[in-house]
């Protein structure tokens, strides 16, 4: 806390009249008067980091230097998007879980938060307080008011502790700087990603920083390159998908900037070669984009930026995906709405005219509505604009509260439609809520009287009346009647299934017609047809509304009772004697019965008519059909008792059983009971012989599935199961064939695994269930206990499976296990399925034995042994014969021919192999792949120039040519590389060294990026390094150029002089003018550098001027003429000065009009134990203008640098 006195020309003149007045009246005599101390005149401020506490007296008062004071209060500012905010509901804004949220980060940090609401529903966030507390309340909202994604990053495990930084501190700095929470996996854990949650910016910008703590502590290689920002789109691709395809080709990981931080770097690690590769094809990328691309400005209106830009960006990503041009947006904080499209010419028009589409695909509209009336056009419970945003959710509706308008955002034909339902619920609400001014004028004119309606921004609901007394009375009657008509309307809804709208509107809207006619004060809104939404609104009077609404429902009951349905089977040709002459049978039918009848069309084999009414009325209908046709044809229905166990197999499959049925006896319909319903009867109608006809098949067929149903179960143990099915279901299918039964073994998934159920007639499944019985006793033995005891039992169980199974050893070279192990074991699988389970056992990889092992049933093992050998032993010759006619031998000889595989040596040079290869054989795969081949390169040690490549003949061709192609690739590249290492060094003095480099390296960015060449300077630390050496590398020519340019530089400053010209120390502050200003703005004239003292400097008013002579001669004349021109002022403010200096306490000072009575010499303002009194300290002179300067003048003090303060 400090205080500031401010001194005006008004108290000084009552100081010195108050002093005046005490040095004549002359109270205290000087000897006895009180002289107070240092410290009592001047107490010190309280130090910082100890209130209160009593500090000694300072060392030098007067020489210390006064820091400038840091504030200690900060603001931050930052937008949260619509699609990332967590809380939507704008209608509690500043009452709901927002403000709760904020409450309690406030507590918790002591921040201060502001909250409000931007026009595209956003939220802005504003956090003021310290620095430490801004931060953590940051990352509090961000964590709690915005949507959560998170992301893994994945860096050498190695890194993860630079990450953390010493005692978490790195971490958390961080996190506090990206808002995001950051969970490192710990030391015990193997994995190695890093997950970030958080924004998508502050997980971009977290990535960004963890990938570059891990490239600078990446030994292997790191290559930082400086490519202009406007091209990373274009190295990056459309959604990254450039830079990640080329990171998996290359190997290394590539770090591009996100578009929110302005970083021009671009970070590649990995391995050397790695690095190298993506370096080039990057710089390839830039260069050829900078060569080819070119740009346009465009000027979008700021407030479709954002639809450009797309949520999270991804419309730009769109835009460059499909045309291949970048759109570079403005910052949404600036003011700019200019708009860069880069890309190559043929392609900006396309890019331009969806840069258009998006900027015009949303549209905001402003619909005038009176602000009373926002109210009745939401409707009760928002159900009027509810309906509007459930038609078109894309569209956002905003009402601002006291004004009338409503603002519509959202897709251009979705607006156009929202803003047309809208303006119709106004012009209805208008037409039936407000008093219009032809009532107004007819009441005037009626009643003679004079009638004042309140505006709205009034919000006023007292209406004015003024005339004749009657005239008055009677207009107010008139009045209040039409508010309570208007008070007395009521909407209400009703839920009507929308396959019933047609019928209640009727044929060109005749039935809903007579609804309106009997309740003409209602209006009655059905809903659009493609809405496909049951509600149907009311609205008018509400006594009115409510007999419509029950006059409807009793409609809508009665159209539900009527919508039964019945289906009727009748012979196609019977159709025409239902119908009768002119329709009269059908039409008598329908009218007697009031059921509507729809018969097929006479192209259709459908014989079904279908009768729709209340169900009695059908089933009358369906009596009068079924008798015509009784009397026209000898009909008849018979019905049979069949179980309903056997229904599903008398149908069969699709149907096909019981269709076989009906197409043998013509004109019979079968109709079974519904499944589930437990009925037995299975009705049957036709023709009288046909009938019976279909009856006796039925129940023969029905007789034979219930002989055939005989059902047995046989007990075994689920591993027996393979050797009962036998190889290939030898045994079982010999077992099938024997006595016609059907076997089903049970599934994986079955509960019961030992079950095998067996199905048929009885005869033949007692006989299967006899041979599968034999079978499973040649695998079990059932061993009886007799007087030998266990011992006995023990003995045959292991004799009989010494006999039953057996262990067998073979040998098969160690080159053929893979073929049975690969494929997961594939092989092995199907030799354990083949041959009744046995288990093929090959020695562990590395284990160089050539020992297989089998177990299982004897006869099995033998033969899987014997299986095996004929897959890996190799046929005694390699010729195939070929037999056939002879000019299809030929033929056939080509082609197989064609199949075999041949080997051929490329001559390629050993220096290339590597490079063929590619980093962990990508390379070399690759071009396997694609030429469909085997290539084989030698051993390095060997050091053979030859590659042979093996394959079929047809692709051979194709693979040679490729790995040629491959090769002229490579030498082309090592001749450019040698091109690029033609080296220069020259020597120039150490002292231009900086002004080559240029503030922060611009000058030499310059020339490397012009000349595309390398420039070395020596390090200053290394003694074994020339100090004047400058090295270039690159193309020949480039480095001439480059070494030209340097050289021009160095003579340009070669001819320059330096020359000291002498100005006033107190002209310097005006010379260099605010911030440097006005001396950069000279040196820029007249093309010299110019340097002032340092503070404390022997030559205080010793300015350097250096450029071409000329220059500087102008230059200095010029200096001189603004320090004569300066000195002017400075002059005149010390001699007004002067006269503002306060006169002696007692007489010696020449003050204006007062009495030097005593004629003593001065003691001034006298204070004990005073600083300057101390030993080696000197009194200030209080006469100097430097030392004491006076109030506005601006004199710089004597240590004060000329540039003025430092900022901190």
């Amino acid at each position: 806390m400090s205080s500031v006195a401010v001194l005006t020309p008004e108290s000084f003149a009552e100081h010195r009249s108050g002093l005046k007045d005490q040095e004549m009246t002359g109270c205290v005599p000087e000897d006895e008067a009180y002289i107070p101390t240092y410290l009592e005149a001047f107490p010190p401020l309280p130090e910082k980091g100890a209130p209160g506490e009593k500090t000694g007296e300072p060392a030098s008062a007067w020489g210390g230097k006064i820091r400038p004071i840091k504030a200690s209060v900060i603001t931050q500012v930052f937008h949260v998007p619509l699609e990332e905010r967590r809380y939507k509901d704008n209608s509690q804004f500043g009452e709901g879980e927002e403000a709760k949220v904020c409450l309690d980060i406030m507590q918790r940090t002591g921040a201060h938060i502001e909250l409000s609401l931007a026009k595209d529903q956003g939220l802005s966030i504003m956090v003021t307080g310290k620095l430490e507390s801004v931060m953590k309340a940051r990352k509090e909202i961000v964590a709690r008011l915005q949507t959560q994604a998170s992301a893994t990053v994945a860096i050498p495990k190695e890194h993860h502790r630079f990450v953390i930084g010493k005692n978490g501190e790195k971490l958390q700095e961080l996190e506090l700087k990206t808002a995001t929470k950051i969970a490192i996996p710990r030391p015990d854990d193997p994995s190695a990603n890093i997950r970030i949650t958080g924004t998508k910016e502050g997980i971009e910008k977290a990535r960004h920083e963890i990938l570059l703590i891990s490239a600078e502590q990446d030994k292997r290689a790191v290559e930082r390159l400086c490519l202009e920002k406007a091209f990373h789109p274009f190295i990056a691709g459309a959604h990254n998908r450039l830079v990640q395809e080329l990171s998996q080709e290359t190997g290394a990981r590539i770090s591009i900037p996100p578009p929110s931080l302005p970083r021009d770097e671009i970070v590649i690690t990995g391995e050397k070669e790695a690095v190298a590769l993506a370096l080039s094809r990057i710089r390839a990328i830039y260069d050829d984009k900078k060569r080819k691309t070119t740009t346009i400005s465009v000027e979008v209106k700021k407030s479709q930026h954002k639809y450009i830009i797309g949520p999270k960006g991804n419309t730009l990503q769109e835009i460059l995906e499909t045309t291949g041009v970048s759109v570079e947006m403005p910052p949404l904080d600036s003011g700019s709405e200019t708009i860069i499209l880069r890309g190559e010419p043929d392609k900006l028009g396309p890019a331009l005219t969806q840069v258009y589409a998006k900027a015009k695909s949303v549209m905001v509209v402003e619909v005038t509505a009176p602000a009373w009336l926002h109210r009745f056009i939401i409707g009760k419970k928002g159900q009027n604009i509810g309906r509007i945003t459930q038609q078109l959710p894309r569209v956002h509706i905003e009402f601002t509260d006291g004004e009338e308008r409503i603002s519509l955002e959202g897709p251009t034909a979705e607006v156009e439609q929202a803003q047309a339902q809208i303006q119709e619920i106004i012009k209805d609400l208008v037409s039936t809520h407000t008093l219009s001014q032809s009532v107004i004028n007819r009441i005037k004119e009626q009643y003679k009287v004079s009638v004042r309606i309140p505006q709205d921004s009034e919000r006023s609901g007292l209406v004015r009346i003024e005339g004749d007394p009657k005239g008055v009375q009677l207009a107010r009657r008139e009045l209040i009647e039409m508010v309570q008509r208007m008070e007395n309307e009521r909407t209400k809804d009703l839920i009507v299934e929308q396959k019933l709208h047609r019928s209640i509107i009727g044929q060109k809207g005749e039935k809903i017609k007579e609804v309106r006619d009997k309740f003409p004060e209602v209006i009655i809104n059905f809903p659009d047809p493609s809405q496909k939404s049951d509600i149907v609104q009311l609205r008018g009077p509400k006594n009115e509304v409510e007999k419509c609404g029950k006059f409807l429902q009793k409609i809508i009951a009665d159209l539900i009772e009527n919508s039964f349905s019945l289906s009727v089977p009748i012979f196609k040709q019977f159709h025409k004697n239902i119908i009768g002459k002119g329709g009269a049978n059908i039409k008598k039918i329908r009218e007697e019965t009031n059921t509507k009848i729809d018969l097929p069309t006479e192209n259709s084999n459908s014989e079904m008519i279908v009768i729709t009414g209340k169900k009695s009325n059908c089933e009358a209908a369906r009596d009068r059909i079924l008798s015509i046709q009784r009397e026209l044809a000898n009909i008849k229905e018979a019905e049979v008792a069949i179980p309903a166990r056997l229904h599903n197999s008398l149908i069969g499959s699709k149907g096909c059983l019981v269709r076989s049925i009906m197409e043998d006896c013509s004109g019979v319909h079968i109709h079974f009971p519904s499944e589930g319903s437990g009925s037995d009867k299975v009705t049957i109608r036709g023709p009288v012989g046909e009938v019976e006809k279909a009856k006796k098949q039925l129940l023969q067929l029905a007789e034979e599935k219930q002989v055939n149903n005989f059902t047995a179960e046989l007990q075994a143990k689920p591993e027996y199961h393979k050797f009962l099915i036998g190889r290939g279901g030898a045994n079982i299918r010999r077992v099938r064939d024997k006595t016609g039964a059907r076997i089903i073994f049970p599934s994986p998934d079955d509960t019961e695994q030992e079950l095998i159920t067996i199905v048929g007639k009885e005869e033949a499944v007692r006989q299967a269930q006899k041979e599968l019985e034999c079978l499973v006793k040649n695998l079990v033995v059932t061993t009886l206990h007799y007087s030998f005891g266990q011992m006995f039992v023990i003995l045959s169980w292991m004799f009989y499976f010494s006999c039953i199974f057996k262990a067998i050893d073979m040998v098969v070279d160690v080159r053929h296990h893979r073929h049975f192990v690969c494929r997961r074991g594939q092989v092995l699988r199907e030799l354990a399925e083949e041959y009744g389970g046995v288990a093929v056992s090959f020695p562990r990889t590395g284990a160089n034995s050539q020992r297989v092992t089998l177990k299982g049933a004897k006869d099995c093992a033998e033969a899987a042994k014997k299986r095996i050998q004929e897959i890996f032993v190799a046929p005694k010759c390699d010729i195939i014969t070929i037999a056939g006619r002879a000019e299809k031998c030929e033929p056939a000889k080509a082609a197989l021919l064609a199949l075999v595989p041949i080997t051929e040596d490329v001559e390629v040079s050993y220096e290339l192999h590597r490079y063929i290869i590619g980093q962990k054989g990508s390379g070399i795969r690759k071009m396997m792949e694609e030429y469909e081949v085997n290539i084989w390169v030698p051993q390095p040690e060997k050091q053979l120039d030859v590659i042979k490549v093996t394959g079929l003949v047809a692709n051979m061709v194709r693979a040679k040519q490729g790995l040629l192609d491959r090769v002229k690739e490579l030498q082309a590249e090592q001749a450019d590389r040698a091109l690029r290492s033609f080296k220069v060094i020259l020597s120039v003095d150490p002292k231009f060294h900086p002004k080559i480099i240029g503030r922060k390296g611009a000058v030499i960015s310059q020339i490397r990026k012009d000349h595309d060449v390398s420039i070395q300077f020596p390090d200053k630390g290394d003694e074994q390094q020339v100090c004047d050496a400058i090295v270039i590398l690159g193309y020949e020519r480039n480095v001439e150029e480059a070494s030209q340019a340097i050289q021009q530089l160095v003579a340009e400053w070669q001819e320059m002089v330096s020359r000291d010209v002498h100005l006033d120390p107190r002209t310097h502050a005006r010379i260099i003018g605010a911030r440097g200003k006005a001396i950069r703005k000279l040196m820029e004239e007249f093309k010299v550098d110019i340097r002032f003292p340092q503070p404390g400097s022997d030559e205080p008013d010793k300015v350097a001027v250096t450029g071409l002579p000329e220059a500087v001669d102008n230059a200095i004349d010029h200096l001189l003429n603004l320090e004569e021109e300066y000195m002017l002022s400075v002059t005149e403010t010390e001699t007004l000065a002067a006269y503002m200096k306060p006169p002696s306490r007692y007489g010696g000072g020449g003050g204006a009009g007062v009495d030097d009575s005593s004629g003593g010499p001065a003691k001034g303002f006298v204070v004990l134990d005073a600083p300057w009194n101390a030993a080696g300290n000197k009194a200030p002179d209080m006469s100097s203008a430097e030392d004491f300067p006076t109030f506005g003048m601006g004199v710089a003090p004597k240590q004060a640098s000329a540039w003025g303060p430092k900022k901190f």
